[in-house]
């Protein structure tokens, strides 16, 4: 018997929830706004670094629903579901994508434990701890222990044909209180969501980081990929604090099953 793609994520997402009470000891954040009544002041002051830069350290959630204007909410299962017009596929992108919903995305990496990519990070809802220095920003997602490095000492992006990685080479810049991250030299063959829409190689991911108050963030993201759409385009991603929490432990190759089913 064949295991679906969703079966696999569901499994996976069902024993880290049970699993959350039994890790480490819940600590406080330091340095919470709180309301009158001692809740957490989501439209409080956005935190500031020495340089005066917004500090977006912290843990974060992302949230599928809009808090203002702005591009399309990106889905999980399908990343264009809210663009009017849907993603703008090449032919060959808009059937392959519909071939891996047929097969029920059995191929999607993420359900054989390799990297789901940079959009389905994006996307999906498990915490993710950004940690900000003043020449990187680290990226530890709890999903899959996946891990990006975001280098914004003034670096260039590497033009010696580098070996291409699963969430490519990605070099910031701020924009007055937006991080501007642009990464390239992406492998061929990300799925961007879990119905498969393709990404390739000659991808440009480019994505603006805004800290809007201390307990939300937005993040919009350019996807411009030649090899399969036939226009860039945009969606964000809403995201909120999380206090007094940390990451737990999500090793998806222990006890997997694979080809054994």
């Amino acid at each position: 018997m064949k295991t679906s793609f969703g079966a696999v994520v569901l499994v996976a997402f069902a024993a880290a929830s049970l699993s959350a009470g039994a890790q480490w000891p819940l600590f406080p954040t330091p340095d919470v706004p709180r309301t009158p009544d001692g809740e957490v002041d989501m439209d409080g002051p956005v935190p500031r670094t020495p340089d005066g830069r917004p500090d977006l350290t912290g843990l974060w959630t992302g949230r599928g629903a809009p808090t203002e204007a702005g591009p399309p909410v990106a889905a999980f299962r399908d990343v264009g579901a809210n663009i009017e017009s849907g993603l703008p596929y090449q032919p060959w992108a808009e059937a392959l994508r519909d071939e891996r919903v047929a097969e029920g995305s059995r191929d999607n990496p993420e359900a054989h434990c390799l990297p789901m990519g940079i959009m389905q990070f994006h996307t999906q809802g498990a915490p993710r701890k950004f940690v900000q220095t003043p020449g990187l920003l680290v990226i530890l997602y709890e999903a899959s222990m996946g891990v990006r490095q975001i280098f914004t000492d003034g670096r260039p992006a590497p033009d010696n044909d580098p070996q291409p990685w699963y969430y490519g080479y990605s070099t910031g810049r701020w924009d007055g209180d937006t991080l501007v991250v642009e990464t390239t030299h992406l492998r061929d063959g990300e799925w961007l969501d879990i119905n498969g829409s393709p990404l390739t190689g000659a991808a440009t991911y480019t994505e603006r980081f805004t800290r809007t108050s201390f307990g939300r963030m937005t993040v919009d993201i350019t996807v411009d990929d030649p090899g399969a759409y036939t226009e860039p385009w945009t969606v964000r991603v809403n995201h909120e604090i999380m206090v007094d929490e940390d990451l737990i432990e999500f090793v998806c190759l222990e006890n997997q099953r694979f080809g054994t089913q």
